[in-house]
């Protein structure tokens, strides 16, 4: 087999669908206004945030050196964990090297071949991921249908069972029920866990996450992971719940056992940006009327996150939207398939509370102006 020409005319089959996707360098300093990274918050550029982050590598290095077991468990990391767990209302966490790590440990380390994961349709490819690594059972429920959950929870008694849904889907915007979930995981003794990579820092009193405004911090059937690369501005993924099941995971997970520890620079950064948040409660507030804003002059729905999704036509349509905007200075991203669980194409414009006004005024107007135009 030429494996050289196999690589060429998978290349050549995505440019002819629009759905080529291209790495694209970003140097330092670009005057472009970002609407299309993660960093809701502002905080990723904050002089806070990039001192305690220079500060760490100065101090501990380039990196933690060693798996977290051996000696890549460092002071910065128990600050992080323990401030965390404190600001989101939980007994304890466990930091580790990225999200996606994290995802793929609070599955594999709890189920296994035999026992059962109820997954929502719409959930981050990390969790899907995490599922056929554990080699558990899968049901795939109607997204946000918590009947459907309660259907395949009422047909499977006495198994060990997980329930994986997202706190708020960056594609959609929308946001899982989740009390009801939570009193049916109670009610068939399954374990709820919630991704909160778009919740926390976002909504919630003060930024404390979806979970914890619904009143479920700390509750028996529910574990939270959380994400450090989106409000946090750095890299690296949590996991909460009680301090038996930190116990678990130290022990059990193998992405966390086998890899060295979060960057101290990243770990620094990361808790540099929750002490920001935490004396300034007004930081998500600036994102919902910010996004509520735009949602209306585009004539779409209010997201419950900061991420706005502006449907397309086709992917061609969307890309050219996206190009239209970066003429005018400011970088929106694309949902294309197959990353968009419903396979339609769209815009995706997140809201930065760092963005100064007048330039969030100026991307305000461009990204209308182009999304009418295309759409």
């Amino acid at each position: 087999m030429n494996w050289e020409q196999w690589f060429a005319d998978r290349v050549a089959e995505r440019e002819a669908a629009g759905l080529r996707r291209i790495l694209k360098p970003r140097g330092a300093g670009d005057p472009v206004i970002d609407l299309a990274g993660n960093d809701y918050l502002g905080l990723s550029t904050h002089p806070d945030v990039r001192r305690a982050a220079a500060d760490a590598a100065l101090t501990w290095g380039a990196g933690a050196g060693a798996s977290r077991l051996v000696t890549g468990t460092l002071e910065l990391h128990d600050a992080l964990e323990r401030e965390l767990a404190a600001f989101t209302g939980w007994p304890a966490a466990l930091a580790f090297s990225t999200g996606y790590h994290a995802n793929l440990s609070v599955v594999a380390a709890l189920v296994g071949k035999g026992d059962l994961v109820v997954s929502d349709a719409h959930v981050h490819a990390s969790l899907i991921d995490a599922v056929r690594l554990s080699r558990a059972d899968v049901a795939v429920a109607r997204h946000n249908d918590a009947a459907d959950v309660a259907r395949i929870l009422a047909a499977n008694p006495g198994r060990r069972t997980l329930v994986l849904v997202e706190s708020i889907y960056s594609v959609l915007g929308d946001a899982a029920p989740l009390a009801e979930l939570a009193a049916l995981a109670e009610q068939h003794g399954a374990l709820l866990v919630v991704d909160e990579a778009h919740g926390v820092g976002v909504v919630g009193e003060g930024g404390r996450g979806l979970v914890h405004a619904a009143g479920l911090a700390g509750h028996p059937h529910v574990v939270l992971t959380v994400t450090l690369s989106k409000a946090m501005g750095a890299q690296g993924g949590v996991l909460l719940g009680p301090a038996s099941f930190r116990e678990h995971l130290v022990n059990a997970a193998r992405p966390f056992i086998f890899d060295t520890g979060l960057a101290p620079a990243s770990t620094a950064g990361a808790l540099a940006s929750l002490r920001h948040l935490v004396g300034h409660p007004d930081l998500p507030g600036v994102i919902r009327t910010r996004v509520d804003a735009l949602a209306a002059a585009l004539a779409v729905e209010a997201p419950a996150g900061a991420v706005l999704s502006v449907p397309m036509p086709s992917p061609q349509a969307a890309l050219a939207a996206q190009a239209a905007c970066l003429e005018e200075g400011v970088r929106v991203a694309c949902f294309r398939p197959p990353s968009v669980p419903d396979g339609v194409s769209r815009l995706r414009i997140t809201t930065n509370a760092g963005v100064p006004d007048a330039d969030w005024a100026h991307a305000t107007d461009v990204v209308t102006r182009a999304s009418k135009e295309h759409r």
